[in-house]
C-alpha cells in the first residue's frame, strides 16, 4: 500500500516490511502461526509519506535493519532521512513520484529478507515493534551541600509523651498543625527533701526552641535564686528566675517563644506563676480554682501596658494581637515583639491545706475547649477517694476530651497529687 502527498512539500517515506523464516523444515510450526497472524491482521507492506519532512539520499543511510551476521533480527525498519532535493533535481530523483518508491529499495529488501525471525519467545509477527531492554537503575550517591554552614537537624516527629510517677502524671498530644512544640518539666525531691518539687508546662510558639530551652532551665535559675526568707523572697526569686531564663535564651539568638506555667512545693506552700497562657487550675474540695490569669492583648491592664510601651492591639478574625502577630502578650523569647512581650510572671503564694485536692497545669490546647469546672469534675473521681490515684488516666482522659471538641492545637495536662508532697 503506498501513500503520497503531493505539493511540493518535501516527502518522508517508510517502507516496512516482514521476512519469512530461512528454514522452511525447522519452523515450519511458527510459520503456520506467522500465517495466521498475517490473515488477521491483513498486513502489508506500505509506503508512509510525511509532508514537510527533509529527505535523506539514500546512498547514506547507515545499515539499521539487520547485521549480516547470523544474529537474530526481528521486524526490520528501513528510515529514510535527508537533506531536501533542489527544483533541478527533483524530477531526476526518482523518489520525487511515490510509484518509484518501491523499486527503489529492492537492494533493501534482498537485504532484510536474509534476517533471521525473532524466536517465538520474544513475539513474531509482522511490523512487531523492536523491544529494548530496560537499563538497570543507577543509584548515585549523594552528598549534602552545606556550602559552609551546618545543615539544620530535623526534628523527630513526637506523638504524644506519657509520664506517670508517685505523685503527678504528664500526658502531651501533638495537634494537628505541625510538630509537638509543647514540653514539660518536673523535678522533685528538690535539695534532697521529699516535700520540695518544681512542675512546669511550656507551650511554645514559633518551633519548640523556646518551650524546650525554659524546660531545661527555668527550674535551675529559679532554685538558684531561692533563699530561706518570707513570701516576698520567693516571689523575687521566681521573677528573677523567668528573667534570667528569657535572656539567656535571646542569647542564644534563636526565633519563637514559649508561655510558662509553674508550680514550686516549697515548705508546704504552693508558689504558682504564669506567664502566657497556660494555666493552673486546683482542685480545692472539688471547686475549680484558677491560681493563674491568662496573658492576652485583650486584658484590660495588659492592652494598657502594650499601649503605653507604643505597640497596638488589633483583632483579627476573633483574636486580639499584638501588632497583629502574637496573641499572648508574656512569655519567654519573642525577639521581635520583645519590646511589648515580656517575660516577667504573675505570681501567687497559697498554703497547702487538706481542701487541697490536686493541681492541673495545662496548655491552652485544653482550656481553649474545656471549662476550668468541667476539668475538675472529669479528674476528680480518678484522683480523689480512691486507694491507687490514676492521674495518668485522668490526664489522658481530659486530652481526649479536647480533641473530640474539635481541637487542633497541641495538648498538655500535667496533674499533681498535692497531698504528696505535704507533711
Amino acid at each position: 500500500m503506498t501513500t503520497s502527498l503531493s505539493g511540493s512539500s518535501p516527502l518522508l517515506y517508510i517502507y516496512i516490511t516482514q521476512s519469512p523464516p530461512l528454514d522452511q523444515k525447522q519452523h515450519k510450526p511458527k510459520r503456520k502461526k506467522f500465517h495466521r497472524k498475517i490473515e488477521n491482521t491483513n498486513e502489508m507492506p506500505c509506503a508512509l509519506a510525511v509532508p514537510n519532512s527533509p529527505i535523506f539520499s539514500p546512498s547514506k543511510i547507515p545499515s539499521i535493519f539487520c547485521r549480516s551476521s547470523p544474529s537474530s533480527c526481528s521486524s526490520p525498519r528501513v528510515l529514510l532521512h535527508g537533506p531536501p532535493p533542489t527544483p533541478s533535481s527533483r524530477s531526476n530523483n526518482p523518489l520525487s513520484s511515490p510509484k518509484a518508491f518501491p523499486a527503489r529499495f529492492q537492494s533493501q529488501r534482498h537485504v532484510i529478507s536474509n534476517c533471521k525471525k525473532e524466536p517465538s519467545g520474544l513475539g513474531s509477527g509482522p511490523a512487531l515493534a523492536l523491544k529494548r531492554k530496560r537499563p538497570m537503575r543507577i543509584d548515585i550517591p549523594t552528598a549534602p551541600v552545606s556550602f559552609g554552614v551546618d545543615s539544620p537537624k530535623v526534628e523527630e516527629r513526637v506523638e504524644a509523651v506519657e509520664v506517670d510517677e508517685d505523685g503527678y502524671s504528664v500526658y502531651c498530644k501533638r495537634g494537628k498543625r505541625g510538630l509537638m512544640e509543647d514540653r514539660y518539666s518536673a523535678v522533685v525531691d528538690l535539695h534532697d527533701n521529699t516535700r520540695q518539687a518544681f512542675f512546669g508546662v511550656f507551650d511554645g510558639h514559633g518551633g519548640s526552641k523556646a518551650a524546650e530551652f525554659a524546660a531545661k532551665n527555668l527550674d535551675k535559675n529559679i532554685v538558684r535564686r531561692l533563699a530561706s526568707g518570707g513570701e516576698e523572697k520567693v516571689m523575687e526569686a521566681v521573677k528573677d528566675g523567668y528573667l534570667a531564663t528569657d535572656v539567656e535564651f535571646l542569647k542564644e539568638d534563636v526565633s519563637g517563644g514559649a508561655c510558662c506555667v509553674t508550680a514550686l512545693v516549697q515548705k508546704g506552700n504552693l508558689v504558682v506563676s504564669n506567664a502566657g497562657d497556660c494555666r493552673a487550675v486546683m482542685s480545692r474540695g472539688g471547686v475549680a480554682e484558677a491560681l493563674t490569669s491568662d496573658h492576652h492583648p485583650s486584658r484590660t491592664d495588659e492592652r494598657a501596658r502594650l499601649e503605653s510601651s507604643g505597640g497596638y492591639v488589633d483583632c483579627c478574625r476573633g483574636v486580639w494581637r499584638i501588632q497583629g502577630s502574637l496573641a499572648v502578650s508574656r512569655g519567654i523569647g519573642d525577639r521581635q515583639l520583645k519590646q511589648w512581650v515580656i517575660a516577667e510572671p504573675e505570681t501567687q503564694v497559697l498554703k497547702i491545706n487538706p481542701e487541697c485536692e490536686f493541681l492541673m497545669l495545662a496548655s491552652d490546647g485544653l482550656w481553649d475547649k474545656v471549662t476550668n469546672q468541667e476539668a475538675v469534675d472529669v479528674v476528680r473521681p480518678l484522683c480523689v477517694g480512691i486507694d491507687k490515684p490514676e492521674l495518668f488516666s485522668a490526664c489522658k482522659k481530659l486530652v481526649d476530651l479536647s480533641i473530640s471538641r474539635g481541637s487542633m492545637d497541641d495538648t498538655s495536662v500535667m496533674i499533681i497529687q498535692l497531698g504528696r508532697f505535704v507533711s
